[in-house]
């Protein structure tokens, strides 16, 4: 199968090899790479021409053999250089030394990705073979076309398979390459008509025809005309092939004999042979085309790709920003990253309460939201002692019509002095209650926005005024200072206090590993984004390095 010239040899794998490295970074999980998707129903031929190409067995046979998109990476060695294959799925990597072992290692791969029996999966096995009987090609062998679920398949395989064959066939970096046999209608066959929904103009199609051998008398000038182009006209063209049948399989006819005897058949045969000699037949001329067609799309295809790895790049990198670095995985590490924070978030909200700047260069001022509601307090009392006044005014001037002994004017007796002012007292405990309520509910508030290091501007401001009359005077005096020492109580207990026991509890926290990682635990999917960000950069990374290189 030596079709391919030494100087072309030399340009052909750098640009395959490249591409399978890009490949096994994972690149096309972010972008389509260049690539031959083959494609035909069930019982086409696919899996024979395959075999021809690569010189190993694979699945074949009735019903849906290839379970799971196939990568075949072929790669030619020198002559005299030993057979070397390695099947690789998931987290499974496998070197094969014994060509024959090939068909057993894909049909335990897919039992174990797609399970034992006829369902399929979406998920690659790359098989890899260096040999010096093959072309320097890579192919992607998909799920044959199912027209009718058979016994243990689910209803909907058909519509299962088409699926997958279309998340490959789409991309406009993907080569259709559509298996058709010469024995059937082609313009009914389901892949092709799968490829022309895609492409529509035939661009990127390149129709194989098989089993020619199978003939009727009578047809062989359709043949013909098809592997011209003119019939569906596909801008790539055609190829048609003989591989090995049932019955030559059965006599153990070797892939190398086969392709001798496709070689015969076509040199031999009245109609056909016009098409080995333009070069259209037999499948070392079609692997030399496909390398052609592969090699040429790949180069077409490096400028847009270079471009597309700048910008998923570039967005990658803008996305890792936002969500950082993430906490440390060292255990030492991680201890000390704690305590620096804990630190520094303790020094901020001691600073807080005494109205120092922050550390963290944020503007926050819990005193300005307190103040606002010490006025409130100072207003209700106000309003309370407003209300007092006109009360108390008629309470005394009834109580010396009535009541009065020897008291001084202007004074009442004490146990009904002491009555009032409790009945008023109480009056003030429901709402200081609720303003201590609403004054912790800000400060906890304000801690946590420093948490959160959320900024916020603040204006303080305390109006006084001076209370008159004797009595009046006494209750004024009194809500001074309620309006005066329950702000100073709350500004020690609630955050001097606060402040000091928060410190403590947070670093008794740094001493309980559980507690550690607790602190130190991420949400899952911030983490899982982070974790694959950084792991689509780094293959990014790579993938350029590989460019540049190339």
């Amino acid at each position: 199968m030596n079709t391919l010239n030494q100087q072309y040899e030399e340009k052909v794998r750098p640009c395959i090899d490249l591409i399978d490295s890009l490949r096994s970074l994972g690149v096309e999980k972010d972008l389509a790479l260049p690539a031959i998707a083959v494609i035909g129903d069930q019982s086409s031929g696919k899996s024979s021409v395959l075999e021809a190409l690569s010189g190993v067995a694979l699945p074949r046979g009735s019903g849906i053999v290839t379970r799971c998109p196939l990568e075949l990476k072929m790669k030619r060695q020198k002559s005299g250089e030993e057979w070397y294959g390695k099947i690789s799925y998931q987290d499974h990597e496998e070197d094969i030394d014994d060509p024959a072992d090939v068909e057993k290692k894909i049909k335990e791969a897919q039992n174990e990705m797609a399970g034992i029996g006829l369902g399929i999966s979406d998920e690659l096995i790359s098989l890899e073979i260096a040999s010096p009987d093959v072309p320097d090609l890579t192919l992607i062998d998909l799920p044959g076309i199912a027209r009718v679920a058979v016994k243990g398949q689910p209803e909907n395989i058909g519509d299962q398979i088409k699926r997958l064959i279309s998340k490959f066939i789409k991309k406009q970096e993907t080569i259709s390459l559509v298996v058709v046999p010469c024995n059937v209608d082609i313009a009914t066959t389901e892949a092709l008509k799968m490829a022309q929904e895609v492409d529509p103009d035939g661009e990127r199609t390149l129709g194989i025809l098989t089993k020619p051998d199978l003939v009727d008398k009578g047809t062989e000038e359709t043949v013909v005309d098809i592997v011209h182009n003119e019939v569906i006209h596909l801008k790539k063209g055609y190829m048609i092939v003989r591989c090995r049948g049932q019955k030559e399989i059965t006599e153990k006819v070797s892939l190398t004999d086969a392709i001798e005897r496709e070689e015969a058949f076509f040199k031999d045969h009245t109609f056909f042979n016009a098409l080995y000699d333009d070069g259209h037949a037999t499948i070392p001329k079609l692997a030399e085309k496909l390398t052609l067609e592969l090699v040429h799309h790949i180069e077409k295809s490096l400028p847009r790709l270079e471009e597309q790895i700048e910008v998923k790049l570039a967005q990658t990198q803008a996305e890792m920003e936002r969500y950082g670095s993430g906490p440390p995985t060292d255990a030492a590490e991680r201890l000390t990253f704690l305590i620096d924070k804990v630190t520094a978030f303790n020094q901020d909200a001691l600073n807080l309460t005494v109205g120092e700047e922050l550390r963290c260069g944020e503007k926050l001022n819990v005193f300005s939201a307190l103040r606002r509601e010490f006025a409130k307090w100072r207003d209700l009392l106000d309003r309370s002692g407003d209300d007092f006044n006109v009360r108390i005014e008629k309470e005394v001037e009834q109580y010396e019509d009535k009541y009065r002994g020897r008291e001084l004017p202007g004074f009442i007796n004490y146990k009904t002095f002491e009555g009032m002012i409790k009945e008023q007292i109480k009056k003030l405990e429901e709402p200081a209650v609720r303003r201590l309520k609403d004054i912790g509910d800000i400060v906890r508030k304000v801690f946590i926005q420093l948490a959160h290091i959320m900024s916020k501007n603040v204006v303080l401001d305390f109006n006084r005024r001076i209370p008159i009359y004797s009595f009046i005077l006494f209750f004024q005096i009194a809500s001074l200072r309620l309006a005066d020492q329950i702000p100073l109580v709350i500004r020690y207990q609630m955050l001097q206090e606060m402040a000091t026991d928060l410190q403590r509890e947070m670093l008794q926290m740094l001493q309980d590993k559980g507690d550690l990682e607790l602190l130190l635990k991420e949400d899952f999917d911030i983490g899982s984004k982070r974790a694959a960000l950084q792991s689509r950069h780094k293959r990014l990374v790579q993938a350029r390095a590989y460019l540049v290189k190339f």
